[in-house]
């Protein structure tokens, strides 16, 4: 897949089957649309296209909301819609002037001049231009115009993909990890780097690999216990993964930090995937450490049973 990182950096491509949005979280009912528009790229011996926003248009419009939480960092994105076979990724940097844009400006300028595109794979409610003002019936008008069709998604699969991506989200936000990769069609992952902690974990005899994600924006999933399967370096292990404050320490920061087992290799900063698979339990405040680490000893049989042996 050939990625863009500005709309300038596109060369048009021969019969262009475009499609435009978000597509936070690539699950199953985005993989439909991306199925869609491979079929008809091949139909017409054309190249897929997905145009998609960075930063997200909410953050720009409304950079004093600060709840903005996606499942996908846009390098996470890239990488499934790499494995999905789209052919060409533009992502284009979102900005006022550019949702300034007048709906047949934006049509003229990005859709025709710099995409070249000559199927349009849109959805009933998209919209765009200044004051969202442009839809569908613009597209329908000036297609002709300008010699591109267009391939309306169903108002049906739109609101699947809808509902879907609020489901994943709020999933997530309550530690139902199954329910969330079962809409994904993948295990939810989080990317980021591994940095020094206060080695309490390594204390207690379960040493901890203390990970910090650069981008705020990414969603984290609700405080507790989870079976994950992380990748260091190209290899696969098993782990139990915490998220909390540390409560029976009296912590207020949250942290994010994974038990990764049979494991002793040093990799502070390197960057490693975990792999959400299962949740464990909530956190909560031991009045013992004695007491935490009977618990965590359970932690680990009970997600080594739930990763299978």
């Amino acid at each position: 897949m050939h990625i863009y990182h500005h709309i300038d950096e596109f060369v048009p491509v021969k019969n262009a089957v475009v499609t435009i949005g978000t597509f936070d979280g690539v699950h199953i009912g985005h993989r439909k649309i991306i199925s869609g528009i491979k079929e008809l790229a091949d139909s017409i011996g054309g190249e897929t296209v997905l145009l998609t926003f960075f930063p997200h248009p909410r953050m720009i419009l409304h950079p004093e909301d600060e709840n903005i939480k996606l499942i996908n960092t846009i390098s996470e994105k890239a990488d499934l819609l790499d494995q999905l076979g789209v052919d060409h990724l533009i992502i284009t940097p979102f900005s006022r002037d550019f949702s300034n844009q007048s709906p047949e400006g934006y049509i003229r300028d990005v859709l025709v001049n710099k995409i070249g595109t000559k199927k349009i794979v849109i959805g009933y409610d998209h919209r765009f231009g200044k004051d969202r003002e442009g839809g569908l019936n613009d597209l329908l008008r000036l297609g002709p115009v300008y010699g591109f069709d267009v391939v309306e998604i169903p108002e049906q699969d739109i609101n699947e993909v809808a509902i879907s991506s609020t489901r994943i989200r709020n999933a997530l936000l309550e530690g139902q990890i199954e329910l969330a990769n079962t809409c994904l069609g993948y295990p939810f992952y989080i990317t980021g780097t591994v940095v020094y902690g206060d080695q309490i974990g390594r204390k207690m005899g379960y040493p901890t690999a203390n990970i910090v994600i650069e981008e705020r924006y990414k969603l984290i999933p609700s405080d507790g216990i989870f079976a994950v399967k992380v990748k260091v370096a190209g290899d696969i292990y098993k782990g139990m993964a915490y998220i909390g404050t540390r409560p029976t320490f009296n912590g207020i920061r949250r942290n994010i930090e994974v038990n990764i087992f049979d494991f002793d290799k040093d990799i502070y900063k390197q960057k490693i995937v975990m792999e959400f698979h299962n949740f464990v339990r909530s956190d909560i405040k031991f009045s013992s450490l004695e007491g935490l680490k009977e618990q965590l000893a359970q932690d680990r049989i009970d997600v080594m049973q739930l990763l299978g042996e």
